[in-house]
């Protein structure tokens, strides 16, 4: 599918030069002389690289064609991810590279948004915060310090954050999935 640079929309994907980009940010610039052109900063969808890019106005541009689908993980076999399509009942394996730093907020039957291209999958998409049990953490000692303090403490998916110095084994706590940063404790 073509499109123009003037049709350009945050999030679409583009296929430039064999590989797939992301727009993130564009701006639409008219410069006091010569034509207007289209500022756009482009995430690689395959390596996370973003670079500046600049067009010039009314240019055709390959937008690829991404279909993103509601699944849910089943279980990690080792070497690959196993999801099932909610809607087909479809089983697809997705490797340790598309899965990336999600696997740290993943349980069993969780449900996610797969990105696919020509039946590829490119990359995953979690909800902005998930709700996980903390398996350990040592117990904070109040004392010597001016502010609040933190300390690690390991998710039950393995993943290691920093939480405050109250939170204790076994509380449930929200954890932002763009960063694994703690939110907040989860009252039951």
């Amino acid at each position: 599918m073509m499109a123009t640079t003037n049709d350009l929309k945050n999030g679409m994907v583009l296929n430039l030069d064999g590989q797939l980009w992301s727009v993130v940010w564009f701006q639409h610039h008219k410069p006091g002389k010569g034509g207007a052109v289209v500022r756009t900063k482009l995430k690689s969808v395959l390596s996370g690289k973003v670079v500046d890019r600049t067009f010039n106005a009314d240019v055709k541009v390959d937008v690829a064609n991404v279909d993103k689908r509601t699944m849910q993980f089943l279980y990690h076999d080792g070497t690959s991810y196993v999801f099932m399509d909610t809607a087909t009942f479809d089983q697809y394996e997705l490797p340790d590279s598309v899965v990336g730093d999600a696997a740290g907020f993943l349980l069993d039957n969780q449900e996610a948004v797969v990105a696919m291209n020509d039946g590829n999958p490119l990359y995953i998409e979690l909800p902005a915060s998930v709700e996980l049990t903390i398996e350990y953490t040592e117990p904070g000692l109040q004392g010597d310090r001016s502010s609040g303090g933190t300390k690690p403490a390991k998710l039950e998916t393995g993943r290691e954050i920093q939480v405050p110095l109250f939170i204790t084994t076994g509380e449930k706590v929200k954890v932002d999935t763009r960063d694994g940063s703690y939110q907040g404790r989860v009252s039951s």
